[in-house]
């Protein structure tokens, strides 16, 4: 397989967990490789003149200290590879110095070339550091990359170990990561929606173009053209002149997670492919900064899982319409057989437990302060741990997700509602999908089985549908 060049610019996140996850050989690109020797060159000669932050001072609190140790750097490594003890899993490894070496290759560093293709051997040949979590507050993944440097041995020479530990590369990874299964889930959110819809016999006015022309909110103008092209032509008449909040209000509450999904994805191209240094060596100077604050990703994150929360509660709202005959005409809690049947009710537990869990990690993360280093950095944007909760979020989301495609599924068989009666709505194949992988036995018994098979059609569904318009930008 022919290596992908990286260059420091054109990465998209979608791009990038494509290449970690396939373990595609990638190589430096030329220019991007005399733009780091320009960069190493120009820094040894800045710092002969002036003071150099990490290079010939302390860090932190330590920065009015000069040294001229030449092992100031070994020592750097090794005092900041303390860490946790929780290792990143080896996807978030990978992806993550992949990351750090786009980012290099954007030059602004002053580490020579051979620290990034000393990385991208690790790559190529699958042999990845053990990187641990701890230590990493939005500030630079200080402890998993001064790891990542004692793993690259003698290509770090001991004035320049500061450099590669100035990012958020790893946090970066696995923020890609749930930037992609956001995606995913909502763009899957619609076909489960619309199969409430048709088991409720929902009225389609809501979808209506005039509706969200005269609101023309980008994310929900996107999810009712969704829903449109789902529901056009369903035969079926509408139940009711106003519908519950679940079905009247859908794309008011989906579409600004599809809007911060968007805004999550741009953050996130923008900083794969930044030269976020501190310093950044720029021409013939270097510049003490600030790029390191992982403010904008941060924000991004905790503005989604806010708006995935209250994806998360409309669907357990649709739950219960969904086993209320009030709403459906059919039984109550969707039973079948003997009377007093329990059918689908602990269904309802399920997706309350799982929404009390979405609730849990849709907690802003940046609401968090920090003082560290004698008063020296005195903010944290709390990025890594924003990622990991919205990691949880995702997991708990599908839960809540696969609780209400199981209840409207059973709802259309007991409706006697077959694929051909939607036609000519295109959410008929999707109804044919789950019905030949959800079992058809209606009787009371364990439904777990059925959630996890919900849970695997959502990942089947979102392989299919998945938008990215992040990534066109």
């Amino acid at each position: 397989m022919e290596p992908i060049e990286l260059s420091g610019a054109g990465l998209t996140p979608l791009t990038a967990v494509a290449l970690g996850q396939r373990r595609t050989p990638v190589r430096l690109g030329e220019v991007a490789r005399k733009r780091m020797a320009d960069s190493a060159a120009a820094v040894t000669e800045i710092a002969r003149h002036q003071p150099v932050y990490g290079r010939t001072t302390g860090v932190g609190a330590n920065r009015d200290v000069l040294t001229t140790d030449p092992e100031h750097g070994t020592r750097l490594l090794a005092s900041h590879s303390t860490t946790g003890t929780t290792p990143y899993p080896r996807d978030v490894v990978r992806l993550g110095l992949l990351i750090r070496v786009n980012q290099l290759a954007a030059g602004g560093s002053g580490l020579a070339p051979e620290v990034a293709e000393a990385i991208v051997t690790l790559l190529n040949e699958d042999d990845l550091p053990d990187l641990h979590r701890g230590g990493a507050i939005g500030t630079g993944d200080l402890g998993p990359l001064a790891e990542l440097g004692l793993a690259l041995g003698d290509v770090i020479d001991g004035t320049s170990a500061l450099p590669l530990l100035s990012s958020n590369a790893i946090t970066l990874a696995e923020c890609c990561l749930a930037y992609v299964e956001a995606s995913t889930l909502i763009n899957v959110v619609p076909l489960v929606g619309a199969l409430s819809h048709v088991a409720m016999r929902g009225n389609a006015e809501v979808y209506d173009v005039r509706v969200h022309e005269a609101r023309p909110q980008p994310g929900q103008v996107r999810v009712a053209t969704r829903m449109r092209g789902l529901l056009a032509g369903l035969p079926l008449a509408a139940a009711r002149i106003q519908d519950p909040f679940g079905l009247r209000a859908f794309a008011q509450v989906l579409g600004p997670a599809v809007d911060h999904v968007d805004a999550l994805g741009n953050a996130l191209r923008i900083d794969i492919n930044a030269s976020a240094e501190n310093p950044l060596v720029a021409g013939g100077t270097v510049l003490h900064n600030g790029n390191w604050h992982a403010m904008p990703i941060a924000l991004a994150l905790d503005s989604l899982r806010l708006s995935l929360h209250s994806v998360a509660t409309l669907s357990t709202s649709r739950v219960a319409n969904l086993v209320d005959p009030d709403f459906t005409g059919l039984s109550r809690f969707l039973a079948s057989g003997a009377e007093a049947s329990s059918g689908v009710m602990m269904i309802e537990y399920v997706a309350h437990d799982a929404l009390s869990a979405v609730r849990s990690t849709a907690q802003p993360a940046t609401l968090g302060t920090a003082t560290l280093s004698r008063g020296a950095e005195h903010h944290a944007s709390f990025a890594p741990q924003a990622a990991v909760l919205t990691t949880q979020l995702l997991d708990a989301l599908r839960e809540v997700l696969a609780c209400e495609l199981v209840t409207a599924v059973r709802a259309i068989r007991l409706a006697g509602i077959t694929p051909d009666d939607l036609a000519p709505a295109s959410i008929g194949p999707w109804l044919a999908d789950a019905l030949v992988a959800l079992p058809p036995a209606l009787a009371d018994r364990s439904l777990r089985d059925d959630l996890e098979i919900a849970r695997g059609l959502m990942t089947q569904w979102g392989d299919r549908q998945v938008e990215h318009p992040a990534e066109a930008g």
